[in-house]
């Protein structure tokens, strides 16, 4: 069964558990591995937006940076310019929905706020701003005054070091210590629990066959207390498990299934995740991930 959770996202309180909550991505960049360029201009992203809160979704994350590796580098006032108009047109226009910033800036989370923002969803899981001279967290630190929605997310090193970086042993029980312990910082920095979802960060410093065990033991994270979020949409390690499929006698070719072939692979494994737990779907897909929650959820409130 999965728990039941109340979380606090400004001014509203969100009911966490008895159906899986869809958040739809809204990615105003023009590189990122899915979408990047398609919503760059804001009227776009904001139809866009629109557009997956009319499919079903109760958050709208928008981002204004991609964290792919080989990626630019966004400034702090080019990703305000990028998510700010759309952040305030979309509450405007679509005041029930609940509006996310993808962001690890603390100045572009308080910004994004003022204009609508109730939930900030961190990548870093609140550790990549940091005060000069130490380790204390701009974002912890902001969150904890702005009382809103907060995503701590599990990275393990920044995207320019993932190549580089050491197998991972279990890579479920590292996830599961990591954020156990970031939590903990995240709550002494002055961040109310009732704030904080968790997401294992699938694909972020983990090599594609490290994310399979992760999923396969997500249900394990959920020890920890927290409402969970988990985004594997068009992820590669789903492009991975897909390659070749239907082609050649389903043989892998060696090549990653192309980011419009993996639909139906990034549903299986959203309906797996909301079976071992997962509160919060995120995902670009979303009438898709709708429907295929709807039955998910139908089997967990049953017992399953």
């Amino acid at each position: 069964m999965r728990a039941i959770f109340q979380w606090y996202v400004g001014a509203r309180v969100l009911e966490l558990g008895r159906r899986t909550l869809i958040m739809g991505v809204v990615n105003v960049t023009p590189d990122s591995f899915s979408d990047g360029g398609k919503y760059i201009d804001a009227t776009k992203a904001v139809a866009h937006g629109e557009r997956l809160f009319d499919e079903g979704a109760t958050i709208i994350d928008v981002g204004g940076e991609s964290t792919r590796p080989g990626s630019e580098v966004v400034s702090e006032d080019e990703e305000r310019r990028r998510v700010l108009p759309v952040i305030r047109d979309l509450k405007q226009r679509r005041p029930q929905a609940v509006i996310s910033v993808d962001t690890y800036k603390a100045s572009v989370a308080r910004a994004a706020v003022e204009v609508g923002a109730e939930v900030v969803n961190d990548v870093s899981g609140f550790r990549w701003d940091a005060n000069s001279g130490d380790s204390k967290s701009k974002m912890a630190k902001a969150i904890a005054e702005l009382k809103v929605g907060a995503v701590l997310m599990h990275s393990r090193g920044r995207p320019e070091e993932w190549k580089a970086l050491p197998p991972i042993g279990d890579a479920a029980l590292m996830v599961k210590r990591d954020l156990r312990q970031w939590a903990e910082t995240a709550m002494l920095a002055g961040i109310k629990r009732h704030h904080l979802v968790l997401d294992p960060g699938f694909g972020f410093g983990k090599r594609l066959e490290e994310n399979y065990p992760l999923l396969a033991h997500f249900g394990d994270l959920q020890q920890m207390g927290f409402p969970l979020l988990a985004g594997v949409s068009r992820k590669s390690f789903i492009g991975r498990m897909v390659a070749g499929v239907g082609k050649d006698g389903g043989k892998d070719d060696g090549k990653d299934a192309e980011i419009s072939e993996r639909l139906y692979g990034t549903l299986a494994a959203e309906t797996v995740l909301i079976l071992k737990g997962a509160h919060i779907i995120r995902t670009h897909d979303v009438r898709a991930a709708v429907e295929a929650a709807r039955v998910a959820d139908a089997i967990v409130a049953s017992g399953g």
